[in-house]
């Protein structure tokens, strides 16, 4: 399970990150669908020391006040179209809500290598979401910008793990 959490975070297309995500599920004899337990049985079949250190602050994201522990939008369904870094972003705050998302995207590549610079308040949410365990060289030094391919990639990664449905 470790080889295959490795390449998942590892992937560097969204082909590969589905397909690594998808091989990874069926190893842990896991179904995204299940969105509302999903997160956590993950987490208690992958005790992995680098999966421990992105739950750690996914636990600390998803226990924030404003997302009452989930129960705010628990009858929920939530359709998002298109992957890209709002898009995700959205997803990723409504599944801490409680609701059931869907993504769907045209695309099946992320191919925006347009570079964004990046607020200092959105450097911390980033960071809080686990993005430098995705990406290493993530606001490394003095560098706060990223490319949106790079961005899509972290959110989708992200995304999958909280059990939010994706369709490219």
């Amino acid at each position: 399970a470790h080889v295959l959490f490795d390449r998942f975070v590892q992937a560097s297309t969204c082909k590969g990150t589905l397909k690594a995500f998808q091989e990874l599920c069926d190893y842990l004899e896991l179904k995204p669908k299940d969105y509302r337990t999903f997160y956590h049985k993950l987490k208690s079949k992958l005790s992995y020391w680098k999966a421990k250190a992105l739950w750690a602050k996914l636990d600390k994201r998803g226990c924030h006040k404003d997302y009452k522990k989930g129960k705010v939008c628990a009858n929920t369904k939530c359709l998002i179209i298109g992957a890209g870094p709002c898009g995700l972003r959205t997803a990723i705050d409504l599944s801490f809500l409680g609701a059931k998302v869907v993504v769907i995207e045209k695309r099946d590549a992320f191919s925006r290598n347009n570079v964004l610079h990046l607020w200092p308040f959105t450097i911390h949410d980033l960071r809080g979401l686990g993005a430098k365990k995705f990406y290493g060289k993530f606001c490394a030094g003095a560098i706060d910008h990223i490319s949106i391919r790079q961005l899509q990639l972290i959110l989708l990664k992200v995304s999958l793990i909280l059990g939010i449905e994706i369709h490219v």
